[in-house]
């Protein structure tokens, strides 16, 4: 039974760049808060948030974390985020959980690409926001640099709660500035007045009657400031700065204290809201254990061994073990067995989870991200969570061909797992895609294939989907005859065929006058024609947006038959094309890049010389927004290539817009490359 109420818990995620100390920082805490009995080292595999194996021999946060602690009265809920882009969709699913997002900084590396995108992120999932500067001891650290930096980029809001005291290897401490009129030295005193002024200021401006107060020279109580600082960092009007070296323990405990106080608790953040299931009808239920129950999955593991183990966030209600709960996106019940805590990688089983939880389910294998668990007598469906979209893809094979059925059993666990993991077998070219955030993220998701499915793949680049098609009409006879030694093979057919509109697919027409092939033999010749299509004539890819039309041909009374008018039709619609000004068509896509405004020009720069056309640019503060068309042969190893130019500061979007013709040069390579790989073979009869 729980030793708290859903007032006491303070459920926050760790967020920002790699190399920002997330980890590190989570473990002084849990170290803190008396939950571990040693710190654990990065280094040594040794934390209780990194304790996947692919974490520990990569040295990075991969998976999201959770933990917990008690501090002070509060029931603080942890969740530690990867830091690199690779894997974001793990942070954007934690901050669906969680009432305020801790954006932490390296104060010599200071605002990197994630650190802007993960304030974003926040700013989508209605999270109340904080600044962590960990590692405020390491050297050459210029705090009132950073300060104008983080302004410069986040705006205003930001307000130092938590200064240190002295910067890099001279920081011996710090001090909450609005507790800092007690420091002995008077230099920190006047320096935690000039930032607790500016704090105060921005914290008042949320009631009108104390701001006033405020401006006239009256006193604001204790109880006062408290309350309005609260009701501003929830608002946004404050976004508070906390400086920690975590790994010398320094200002850890001050930091939890002003998370505890200050931090919004589950009835103080953005309250959700959803819908009735099959209707438009909005619904929301208040944060209390006694309200109707719901509770949204934000994340899933999939083990063949473990089960699945769905990590969900209890948003009204109570959730208690061994009960049944309704699944809003199945509209069927749920029997729920054991429910957990979790605390790293072990899982402590609990009577029940109240409003404003973090909690874990084992054994409940149709349960999906995003899903909403609730009463049946009392149905919400909250909204899904939006993940990053992925953008890098890549052919895979099993390595041993034994492995066919494991790995197409395999590759959809892990995507339910990772909503940033996507997989399809191209139809056009018959191959496995799977596509990521980059190429690191699917390295590690083949790793998990091979680790806890035991299938190995290799991979290569995927095959563009070009097609064939023709800008002409042509026109051609074929007569298949063939004599092996009693009854034999005969066929004549007389086909022409037209271009079709773009998109229109495939039109066969019998145009035969009279009885010169029997109608019977229509279908066999259509079949012929179609064998083709699929495989194509000029380069291997599929042929569209043509008209047959048969109007002509020869049949024997005793050798013709289907397979004969099969083989004359697939020949006589190759002559056909042939004649055709056949062209290869390719896919263009409509790109949306995201840059700095500083690299707009090397970025349509480089657009051009791939083929690119620019469609449009904006602006929208300090960013870049361009719109081009451009073949999706050109943009294969695209994120890379933007990371190359952009310092890992560019972001890009990409959709299927059409098809148009391949330029002759590109095309004739193509062809060639087809050609030459067809040399030698046995041609077909």
């Amino acid at each position: 039974m729980a030793k708290y109420d859903t007032p006491d818990i303070r459920n926050f995620v760790l967020v920002g760049h790699g190399d920002s100390g997330k980890t590190t920082l989570a473990e002084a805490m849990l170290f803190k808060g008396k939950m571990t009995n040693r710190l654990g080292e990065v280094s040594d595999g040794t934390t209780v948030t990194d304790f996947d194996p692919e974490e520990k021999a990569r040295k990075i946060s991969i998976e999201a974390g959770v933990a917990h602690l008690s501090w002070k009265g509060k029931e603080l809920n942890i969740i530690d985020s990867p830091g690199y882009p690779d894997f974001s969709g793990e942070a954007v699913g934690a901050l669906s959980a969680v009432e305020t997002a801790a954006i932490c900084v390296n104060p010599v590396t200071g605002l990197m690409v994630n650190t802007r995108k993960m304030w974003g992120n926040a700013g989508k999932a209605g999270a109340a926001r904080a600044i962590i500067v960990n590692k405020i001891d390491m050297d050459n650290v210029d705090f009132d640099g950073l300060l104008g930096s983080i302004k410069e980029t986040f705006g205003d809001t930001a307000r130092v709660a938590v200064m240190p005291v002295g910067t890099g290897p001279s920081c011996t401490g710090v001090v909450s500035v609005l507790e800092g009129d007690s420091h002995p030295d008077a230099n920190v005193k006047k320096q935690a007045a000039s930032f607790r002024e500016k704090i105060v200021e921005a914290a008042v401006e949320t009631d009108d009657k104390l701001m006033e107060r405020y401006l006239e020279g009256g006193e604001i109580t204790k109880d006062e400031l408290d309350g309005a600082l609260k009701k501003a960092i929830v608002q946004g009007k404050v976004v508070p700065i906390l400086c920690v070296a975590a790994r010398k323990d320094i200002g850890v405990d001050t930091a939890l204290d002003f998370i505890a106080k200050y931090f919004p608790g589950p009835a103080e953040g953005k309250q959700r809201e959803g819908t009735i299931p099959g209707t438009e009808d909005k619904v929301a239920f208040p944060s209390k254990p006694d309200a109707p129950l719901s509770a949204q999955v934000y994340k899933l593991i999939s083990d063949p061994f473990v089960g699945k183990l769905a990590y969900f966030r209890v948003y009204s209600g109570t959730l208690a073990a061994d009960s049944h709960v309704h699944n809003a996106r199945s509209n069927k019940d749920e029997r729920i067995g054991k429910i957990f805590r979790l605390m790293g990688k072990d899982h402590q089983a609990v009577d029940k989870l109240i409003a404003g939880d973090l909690g874990a389910v084992t054994k409940v294998e149709d349960l999906r991200i995003s899903d909403t668990l609730c009463n049946a007598d009392k149905l919400i469906a909250y909204a899904p969570i939006e993940f990053p979209k992925s953008m890098t893809s890549i052919a895979v094979e099993p390595k041993n061909r034994n492995d066919d059925t494991k790995i197409g059993t395999a590759i959809p666990k892990l995507a339910e797992s990772d909503p940033t993991f996507h997989w399809t077998r191209d139809r056009q070219t018959h191959e496995l895609v799977c596509t990521g955030m980059t190429q690191l993220h699917l390295d590690v998701t083949f790793h998990k294939l091979k680790s806890k499915f035991g299938v190995e793949v290799s991979t290569k680049p995927p095959k563009i989907p070009y097609l064939e098609t023709i800008t002409a009409k042509g026109d051609a006879q074929y007569r298949h005859k063939k004599q092996t030694g009693g009854s034999g093979q005969f066929a004549e057919v007389w086909m022409r065929i037209l271009p079709l509109e773009r998109g229109k697919g495939f039109e066969f027409e019998n145009a035969v006058v009279g009885m010169s092939i029997g109608r019977q033999y229509m279908p066999s010749i259509e079949k012929g024609v179609k064998s083709v299509m699929e495989r194509g004539v000029i380069a291997g890819y599929p042929v569209v947006d043509v008209k047959v039309e048969v109007y002509d041909g020869k049949e024997h009374p005793v050798d013709s038959k289907d397979i004969a008018f099969q083989t004359a039709g697939r020949e006589a619609f190759k002559l056909c094309v042939q004649q055709a000004r056949p062209v290869l068509l390719e896919p263009i896509a409509i790109v949306e890049i995201t840059v700095p405004s500083e690299k707009m020009g090397d970025i349509m720069g480089d657009l051009s010389s791939r083929r690119g056309r620019i469609q449009g640019s904006e602006t929208a503060g300090k960013y870049a927004i361009i719109k081009a068309q451009i073949p999706l042969s050109e943009i294969k190893s695209y994120a890379s290539e933007l990371r190359s130019i952009t310092g890992g500061e560019g972001d890009y979007s990409v959709e299927f817009s059409h098809y148009d013709a391949v330029p002759s040069m590109t095309a004739n390579t193509i062809i060639e490359a087809y050609k030459a790989s067809k040399a030698g073979e046995k041609p077909e009869e």
